[in-house]
This record gives C-alpha cells, structure tokens and sequence, in this order.
C-alpha cells in the first residue's frame, strides 16, 4: 500500500493564504518600526495595526488590472485598513515585501524538514543498533567482496545524514536573511535601522548589501541542499531495490495485507516505495539546477527568477518532506533476511576470505606478487569448479610450505571480519 502524501503542514506554508500573511507581517513589522521612531502617529499605527487585513479573491481580482501581484496586495490592505494606509509601504520597494516574506517561508519549511531529519536518524539508529552484529556480504562493484554487517550498513548511512541535517541548518541559517533597503538597495527612502530592527522582530538577519533583492547564491545554496539530502536519500533506496532483487533477497520492503505487486503476476512483490524515491530525487535535483540558473541576474535585478522560484520552493520542499517521512516509514518496517545473508556469505566457496590468506603468505617470508599467484589461482579453481576454496588452498604445494591447514583455517573467520563494527559505532554514534 502507498501512502498518500499526508502532511497538509508543509504546504501550508505555500499556500496563497500564508503567502499574502507573510507579506502582511513584512508590511506590519516596518509600520511598527516607524511609529517606534516617531515616524507614524500612534493612533494611525494602532489602526494599521487593527484593521491590516487582505482578501484572497480581492487580490486577484485587483492583480487582474494593474498586472502587479504586490500593488494588488497593497490596495486590498489599503481597503481594508482606510486613510491611514498611507503609512504602508513608505520607502520600500516590491522585492523588500518579498525576498523578506520568502525568508520566512523557507526558514519555516527547513524547519519542518528539519523535524523530517530527526526521524529519519532515529529510524537509522534504531535498526543499525538491532542489526549491528547481522553479518552479510559486502560488494564492491556488484560483487561479493568481504563480509561486513547490516548496522554497519546503516550507521553509514546514519553519518551521512548527520552531515546533511548540519548542511541544511546551514542553509537554513543562510537563507534567513532579510532585507528592507529600498529600490536599488542603496536605503535611499528608508533608514538601514529601520531594516536590521524589521529583522529583528521577524527572526530574520538583514543582508549586509542588497541590491533590488537578496542575491540569489543563498536560495541556491538552499535548494542544493535539498537536492543533497534527496540524493542520500536515492542512494540509501537504491540499496534497499538492489538487495530485494530475486537472486540476493536479503532485505524487502513490508509488504502489506492485500497489497498487490502485479497487475498480470500474482506472484510478485516489488520495491515499489524505494523506486518513487530514486524517481522523486530526480526531481529534486532539477531544482536545484533552476535555483543555481537564478543566481545571474541583469544588473541590480530582472524579475525571470521570480516564475522559477514560485515553482521550485514548495515543490521542492513538499516533495523532500514527503522523501524523508517516506523513507522512515520504509526503514522502520523494512524486512531482512539474515538465513539468506549467510546463504549469499558462502555462496563462492569462501573466496571472500582471500585477502587473510595473501597476507598470511607475505607474514611469512612470500612475495607479494607470488603470494597474490598462489591465492588467485585457488579462488579460480573454485569459483570456476566449484567446491571449497579453503580445502583447494589446504592442498595447494606452494601454499602448504608456508602455512599449515590450521593457519588456513584460522583466516577464514566471519567474527575476524567483524570485531572493529563495535569501535565504528562508537565513532559514529559516541557510544560504547
């Protein structure tokens, strides 16, 4: 069964409502400042600050004729709040309401998927620690390599989302920053006080130098970000499909009561959770390639990052906060087989343990380039005749000279493998 995208929070955040809420808050932080400053009578404030209002409808309606989404907004205030309207707006330019009201709708997303970070860390940790000691077999290129376990597997990618969580509160902390500077930025109408006290009280810091706008390398900073969290994410999914495969089955999405994998095959159970992911971080990469396209603008500003950014911020964040919780949800029902994992270890007759062996034979006085001759041609014989590596090493003249059946034998040990998988999640997770 496929979850629906279930969490109304984060689109709320772009919805048109919110949208005109936070311009609003803008407008009203600067009117508050002024009448501070002496600058707008208290009375004229206090009726601002009573009657500041806006109406959804109203707004398109009025844009529909003027052609300007902030003077629509603007006259719809100015209806609601009467004579002392006079007082909004004054020294500010279009982009002041609306690079400041974006900072604070994306500080409030990265907030949210923030709280989507949290659990998907707890997911990982929590099944790192139950499958810490879980051996399975561990590939490089696709092939049998050398044992590791299942919570090694995972406090990998427990440490790799560790570094995303303090890159996004980065990038959060960077594209929090507002600016109320004026038509070019040069704070010709309006005072640089007046824009770091507005900051001030919107939680936001004002940019150091503005032009028309917030230069757009933060936003790009931010999306990219997303998109690196996205591609953690598609590669953690692109593992969990890998090992569902037919011919390895160690681990499988949870396959729900009557939940169907095939249309035509009855039989079929398919990493249908994990493939959407790998489809959505697509996606998500896209945009941050559009938010880095908005970095070059003409001159102090043009308007051709605006139709991109409307697209980019919600989706982008809609769809990373649906990628976290989805992944979480997988990772917390997620299925492995442990009896197939031992299955697959002694799938090429112990090969997996020649490395011990080609450093036996050097310990012992052997060349390395003989040593690696005598063990090579032994992992060929069984991978190509099949039986068992360690007995074609026991028989082998050469090797025999230097190591004894029981020197063999003590190389080829799982627990060997696994001894250190304790002090690397010390590391990772500061336990012992």
């Amino acid at each position: 069964m496929i979850e629906r995208y279930s969490r109304p929070a984060m689109s709320q955040v772009w919805s048109e409502e919110n949208k005109f809420e936070s311009w609003l808050k803008v407008e009203l932080a600067v009117c508050e400042v002024y009448a501070e400053r002496g600058e707008i009578p208290t009375e004229e404030w206090l009726e601002i600050k009573e009657k500041a209002s806006f109406d959804v409808a109203r707004i398109n309606q009025i844009e529909a004729e003027v052609r300007h989404d902030v003077i629509a907004f603007l006259t719809s205030v100015s209806e609601h709040v009467g004579p002392a309207s006079r007082y909004i707006h004054l020294g500010m330019t279009s982009s002041d309401v609306l690079d400041t009201a974006l900072a604070l709708q994306l500080k409030e997303a990265g907030q949210m998927l923030m709280q989507g970070m949290d659990r998907v860390l707890s997911e990982l940790k929590r099944r790192a620690f139950e499958l810490r000691d879980c051996p399975m077999i561990g590939r490089s290129h696709g092939i049998h390599a050398e044992p590791v376990t299942v919570g090694l597997k995972l406090a990998i990618w427990y440490d790799e989302m560790v570094r995303q969580k303090k890159r996004l509160a980065a990038a959060i902390t960077d594209i929090s920053v507002g600016q109320i500077s004026g038509a070019v930025g040069t704070f010709a109408n309006i005072e640089p006080e007046i824009e770091e006290a507005v900051c001030q009280r919107l939680g936001l810091q004002p940019a150091p130098a503005s032009s028309q706008i917030v230069q757009r390398d933060r936003h790009a900073f931010f999306f990219t970000t997303l998109a690196l969290i996205a591609a953690s994410i598609e590669k953690f999914s692109t593992e969990i499909r890998h090992l569902q495969r037919t011919e390895v089955g160690e681990a499988e999405e949870f396959f729900h009561a009557g939940q169907k994998g095939s249309s035509a095959m009855p039989h079929k159970r398919n990493p249908v959770l994990s493939e959407n992911l790998c489809g959505l971080a697509r996606l998500v990469r896209s945009h941050a390639l559009a938010a880095m396209e908005n970095v070059a603008l003409w001159h102090e500003r043009d308007i051709s990052h605006s139709s991109v950014e409307r697209v980019i911020a919600p989706d982008a964040t809609i769809l990373l906060d649906f990628m976290l919780h989805r992944f979480a949800g997988m990772m917390e029902k997620l299925v492995f087989y442990p009896e197939k994992m031992l299955k697959n270890i002694e799938l090429t007759g112990g090969t997996i343990y020649s490395q011990g062996v080609l450093l036996a034979l050097a310990r012992a006085g052997v060349s390395r380039e003989d040593a690696y001759s005598w063990v090579q041609r032994n992992a060929m014989q069984a991978f190509n005749d099949g039986g068992s590596f360690k007995e074609y090493l026991i028989k082998d003249e050469d090797v025999a000279k230097y190591m004894s059946a029981q020197d063999i034998e003590e190389k080829f040990s799982l627990e060997h493998h696994m001894r250190q998988v304790p002090v690397i999640f010390a590391r990772v997770f500061g336990e012992s």
